[in-house]
Formats: C-alpha cells, sequence, structure tokens
C-alpha cells in the first residue's frame, strides 16, 4: 500500500499491519476496491450519476459507498470554506478517507468538483497504479447553470459567493481522465452504461 503524500505533523506513530488484509476482504466481497472520482462543473451531474451507478453496483452485488461533497461538509469538512488552501485540505481528507474505503475492499465512488488539477493527482498518488478511476462529467457552463436549482450559479453572478468555480473561480478539466462523459447532452443510462464497461475492463467488477 502507497503511504499518503500529504504532510505529517504526528509524531511517534507506527502504522499497524492487520492480519485481515485487502485481498482477504475483496475475496470476501466478490470484487476489487477501488476509488471512481467523479468531477466536474457543479450542475454537471456527478452526484446523479455517482448514485446511478452505485445502484447499479449495489443490484450486482457489489458493496459500494458514495462520498459526496455536500454531504462531507455537513461534518468531516464542515471547518473547511472554500479558498485555495481550504479547497485543497477538502480533496486531501476525502482522498484519504476515500483510501480507507477502498483498503476496506469497497468501490467508493466520489462526487466533487475538485477544480484543481493538482489535488487531483494528489489523491490518485495516494493508491497504487489503477486503484483511481478519473471520471470528468463534461457539461458546458451553460448547461449546468440552467440545472441551477439552487441558484448558485446566480448568487455567484450576484456577487453573493465569492470564489464559485466556473465563474470566480477557475476549473482546471482533466487532460487525461480514465473517462469522460458528456453529461450536458448524453442520457444518464448511456452514460451509466459507459461507466460500468470502463470498470469491468479495469477488472474492478466482472
Amino acid at each position: 500500500m502507497k503511504k499518503s503524500q500529504s504532510p505529517q505533523a504526528s509524531t511517534n506513530v507506527v502504522w499497524h499491519h492487520a492480519t485481515v488484509t485487502r485481498a482477504r476482504r475483496e475475496q470476501l466481497n466478490g470484487h476489487r476496491g477501488a476509488i471512481i472520482w467523479f468531477t466536474g462543473l457543479s450542475g454537471s451531474g456527478k452526484s446523479t450519476l455517482a448514485h446511478a451507478v452505485e445502484e447499479k453496483l449495489h443490484q450486482l452485488g457489489c458493496r459500494t459507498f458514495v462520498l459526496d461533497g455536500d454531504n462531507v461538509r455537513h461534518g468531516l469538512c464542515g471547518d473547511l470554506g472554500f479558498s485555495t488552501k481550504d479547497r485543497e485540505e477538502n480533496i486531501r481528507r476525502v482522498g484519504e478517507v476515500a483510501k480507507l474505503f477502498m483498503e476496506a475492499g469497497i468501490i467508493v465512488l466520489t462526487a466533487f468538483i475538485s477544480p484543481f488539477r493538482a489535488d487531483r493527482e494528489r489523491v490518485r498518488g495516494m493508491v497504487e497504479h489503477g486503484d483511481f478511476i478519473e471520471i470528468y462529467c463534461n457539461s458546458s457552463l451553460e448547461i449546468c447553470e440552467s440545472r441551477d436549482t439552487k441558484e448558485l450559479y446566480k448568487k455567484a453572478r450576484g456577487g453573493l459567493i465569492p470564489e464559485f468555480t466556473g465563474i470566480s473561480s477557475p476549473y482546471e478539466a482533466p487532460i487525461s481522465a480514465d473517462l469522460t462523459v458528456d453529461t450536458g447532452t448524453l442520457e444518464l443510462d448511456f452514460c451509466i452504461k459507459k461507466i460500468m464497461k470502463l470498470l469491468a475492463a479495469h477488472r474492478i467488477i466482472d
């Protein structure tokens, strides 16, 4: 198992190796553990797609969990704002939690804007090659704004939400995502099928 590349402030700590290994957990589950990382603008369909894929995996008997951006900020990251530094820390924490889920043999799906490439690559670097699957939910800003049920874009354009991704803060699209899905125009079922094929190709599921 790769160790996290994040700064280590704790001292006098030693990694404890469990007798129940990831391989044994995966054997019990009947599938590999993995991190399926959905990234894209607010309103691009990340959460909808992540939960739909989880539903499909659950029906197949897979052990899954979705880490959702808004939900995580109610607890684990409730102390963070939306400055660049806080966004980086938000994704670092999520990456560490996702890695723990993966070590439990679970397919963990994350739905976060995660606007900065360096942060996403940092999470990729926490785990072994093939354990981190990046899925880019590619939807135009115009379409995302048209889906603005929370009126976040409206508030951002009115200056009520500072540092809002896509308006006053940048989004760095993946250069080489494992899969890009056009969530702005494609039907949900079609996107799900593409992702399920990808997971089978990576031998995460049969």
